[in-house]
């Protein structure tokens, strides 16, 4: 799905992304991925918050629907530590999964990845929670490499969890 059109979200569209991250939690449940979203554990507020700290919430639309969304952050400590702002932190990535067609994921990646080149970072990042191999797999097969783990990163509105922390040159964006 080439045709998918691509913006920020703004503040009348935070109900929807709460409501597509909710589905992709319950859809994960389903298939029996546990410990990793739950529904109900973000607000709006959560999405005001990353603006207001100067991230941006993506969405990607055809037409009237929303097929997918990612929050994309430009420095991350919890998981990264104080670090040089030499990447960019692609976090939520989410698509609806009864409507969005084969593959979506990879489109709104790849357009998180050629937004943080654009800004002129060297690395895209992101973390992974370390249980969930299929995923972990998924980011490796995207030409990301596993550079580190955490352990016990605090969650908004749950347990702190363990993740793989991944990341991608910019000049190896397809």
């Amino acid at each position: 799905m080439d045709n998918l059109d691509l913006r920020l979200a703004d503040d009348g569209d935070l109900a929807a992304v709460v409501r597509l991250r909710d589905d992709a939690a319950r859809w994960m449940l389903a298939r029996g991925i546990t410990g990793q979203w739950q529904p109900g554990e973000l607000s709006e507020d959560h999405f005001r918050l990353t603006v207001k700290r100067g991230g941006e919430v993506w969405l990607a639309e055809a037409g009237e629907r929303l097929f997918g969304a990612w929050e994309l952050w430009w420095e991350d400590e919890a998981a990264w530590g104080p670090q040089p702002p030499v990447a960019g932190y692609v976090h939520r990535l989410m698509v609806d999964r009864d409507a969005a067609p084969p593959g979506t994921g990879r489109l709104l990646l790849h357009a998180a990845e050629r937004r943080v080149a654009a800004e002129g970072r060297e690395f895209v990042r992101l973390d992974c929670l370390a249980d969930n191999a299929r995923l972990n797999s998924y980011y490796l097969d995207e030409g990301y490499r596993a550079v580190g783990r955490i352990a016990g990163k605090p969650q908004p509105g749950g347990a702190p969890k363990s993740f793989t922390l991944l990341e991608k040159a910019t000049r190896d964006i397809r």
